[in-house]
């Protein structure tokens, strides 16, 4: 069990001793392990969001009572693989009227902001791309700016139901990450830090869960408006707006979208598991496993979600956010820092 829990930091270290032997510097060797990090990482991405599609699917078959994909491949494992090979050979349009740098950075934009969440979360003990001291503020700050690729997407698209969508899609992400960072500043907190390998490190006895149940529920459900998931999905109301912001994207570039908001959906999960379920700590199992339980878990929830309730009125959710959302975790932000110095001073 030993070696299964430090399979991926071993060999990390054996690459780094063969890159030195082969006579490159120290900061050299470093550099190519932190592409070859980075490569693996892409890699890992892909596979992810492949079965987070199948498995979605197979979510929503259940839910609604039918059986999901079950022809391509055993139990439609390979109708994701099919979808993506369908979508490569795509025609990529690019409307007449639209703006041709803008529409075509918008997609790769989006796709590398949620790509670079990654570097700082850790997925298991000494499992880190980077380990920042502020790897919480820098994961909340590249999140800010899917804002912008949405922009770029709805304006540079040239189509009035892209924009409204790009514009309901900013204000709700603007809106939801008030209570988003209010809610996880109580964590910040009680274990000191926002170095995101210090606060798995303070949950080693308690998980901040049972410490901060109000700002898990509130996290959880401005992480939901964050994602444009159901019930918050008004940005993407087809009924209304085709498919928002990504109305005029064909081929390849809408499946960059559709692969970054899989990929916002993990990075959005594996969050929450390092903020309040304890990161990798567990019984039994090798580290970076429990945090992939504990991941797929959230994920599951956030599937099961989205196929349950039905979508809100834009007024409803803006008024939700601003009426019920923030002043309670303000409320619960004050309590904590009572609680803290209350703990601080009875510590001594």
């Amino acid at each position: 069990m030993a070696q299964i829990e430090t399979l991926f930091v071993d060999t990390a270290h054996i690459l780094l001793a063969w890159l030195t032997r082969w006579g490159l510097s120290r900061e050299a060797a470093d550099l190519v392990l932190l592409f070859v990090q980075f490569a693996c990482l892409a890699g890992i991405i892909t596979v992810n969001v492949i079965v987070l599609v199948w498995l979605e699917r197979r979510v929503s078959g259940f839910i609604q009572l039918r059986l999901g994909p079950n022809r391509v491949g055993p139990f439609g494992t390979l109708q994701t693989v099919a979808d993506a090979l369908k979508l490569l050979t795509k025609e990529d349009i690019v409307p007449s009227g639209a703006d041709r740098p803008l529409f075509k950075l918008a997609p790769v934009l989006f796709m590398t902001v949620a790509v670079m969440l990654y570097a700082v979360l850790p997925f298991g003990r000494g499992m880190q791309v980077v380990d920042l001291n502020i790897g919480l503020f820098y994961f909340l700050s590249l999140g800010s700016l899917a804002t912008i690729a949405l922009l770029m997407a709805g304006w540079g698209s040239n189509n009035k139901w892209s924009l409204l969508g790009a514009m309901r899609s900013v204000a709700q992400i603007i809106s939801y990450e008030i209570p988003l960072v209010l809610s996880l500043l109580g964590v910040v907190m009680i274990a000191g830090s926002l170095r995101l390998s210090d606060i798995v490190a303070a949950q080693e006895k308690v998980w901040f869960i049972l410490l901060q149940p109000v700002a898990f529920i509130t996290y959880f459900i401005a992480a939901t408006a964050e994602l444009n998931r159901a019930p918050f999905d008004m940005p993407e109301a087809e009924q209304e707006l085709t498919a928002g912001a990504y109305t005029e994207y064909s081929g390849m570039r809408w499946a960059l979208f559709f692969l970054a908001e899989y990929t916002n959906l993990f990075a959005v999960s594996a969050l929450a598991a390092t903020m309040f379920l304890g990161g990798w700590h567990g019984p039994g199992l090798p580290s970076w496993l429990w945090i992939v339980i504990k991941t797929y878990g959230l994920m599951l929830v956030f599937m099961w979600i989205r196929w349950t309730f039905p979508r809100i009125r834009m007024d409803q959710l803006m008024a939700f956010n601003w009426k019920v959302l923030i002043p309670v975790t303000l409320a619960n932000l004050m309590l904590t820092g009572v609680g803290v110095y209350l703990a601080k001073g009875v510590a001594g």
